[in-house]
């Protein structure tokens, strides 16, 4: 519980730097999750290939 209690201070007496790792915490994390995702959605969509031809 130590160190809740020193989390819950280092908030209450910098707002603006608990903030700020916060949002970095969250901007590190972010692409581990959002990429597969976006990797699922583009494999399951199949899009046809343009036919080649010489002009």
């Amino acid at each position: 519980m130590a160190v809740m209690e020193k989390l819950r201070m280092f908030v209450a007496q910098e707002p603006v730097v608990a903030a700020s790792c916060l949002i970095a915490g969250v901007g590190l994390f972010l692409p581990a999750v959002v990429r597969p995702i976006l990797d699922s959605f583009e494999a399951s969509k199949q899009v046809p290939q343009p036919a080649l031809s010489d002009c």
